[in-house]
């Protein structure tokens, strides 16, 4: 070997050969890895490598939840928070945990109770605020749901090694304090993301005349 010849960047192999697993895919199966290109920086190929994996599996937890018990994710997320909290749960406090607005919660919990799943009382140390949980309905319900969700995940991650599967979990949890803490710190700005200058970033929007839609 020519001792001009290029050295092997680790780092850049392992991007190479993580490409191929994007091409080996195939146009079926590739999903919204479909996007990336050989040359993206690596911040964005694992944006996508988890948008693609996770996208999968709730795709196909969507499609079982509907056959087996005609029902929905949403659904069944909400009934899985008071599973988890006997004694209920602030509407407000339920919306955090499933990370959607309350008008969302306010709906499917009135869908709920009218099908006797899910119960609302007053909340005795605030009684400006509703308290929400399982009817004995409810819990039965979801048990069964629960039982065929966890059979569905174990079998989607059937043949993973599990020290794979352990270090997955190790690493996502990184990210997900990471994440928060940069939430917490106030993150990135768009116009910082953008490279405009922080004085930019004070302007205000120019004001905009409010024509009616054609």
């Amino acid at each position: 070997m020519s001792a001009r010849a290029k050295k092997v960047n680790p780092a850049a192999a392992t991007r190479q050969q993580s490409f191929r697993l994007v091409q080996a895919l195939g146009e079926e199966h590739i999903g919204l890895e479909a996007r990336a290109q050989a040359g993206d920086h690596l911040d964005i190929k694992i944006w996508l490598r988890l948008l693609a994996c996770s996208t999968q599996i709730e795709q196909q937890i969507r499609q079982w939840l509907r056959a087996r018990f005609d029902t929905t994710l949403p659904r069944f997320d909400y009934l899985a928070q008071l599973d988890r909290h006997p004694d209920g749960l602030r509407m407000n406090v339920l919306s955090r945990y499933l990370m959607v607005t309350g008008g969302n919660v306010t709906g499917l919990t009135d869908q709920l109770v009218k099908e006797g799943l899910v119960e609302r009382t007053e909340d005795p140390e605030d009684r400006r605020s509703w308290r929400v949980r399982l009817t004995d309905q409810g819990r039965a319900d979801f048990a069964a749901m629960a039982g065929e969700h966890e059979r569905w995940l174990g079998g989607l991650f059937e043949g993973l090694p599990a020290a794979s599967k352990d270090a997955l979990y190790e690493h996502l949890g990184d990210l997900r304090v990471h994440l928060v803490q940069r939430q917490i710190a106030g993150g990135t700005s768009p116009s910082e993301a953008s490279g405009a200058s922080a004085g930019d970033a004070t302007k205000p929007y120019p004001k905009r005349s409010r024509k009616p839609l054609p």
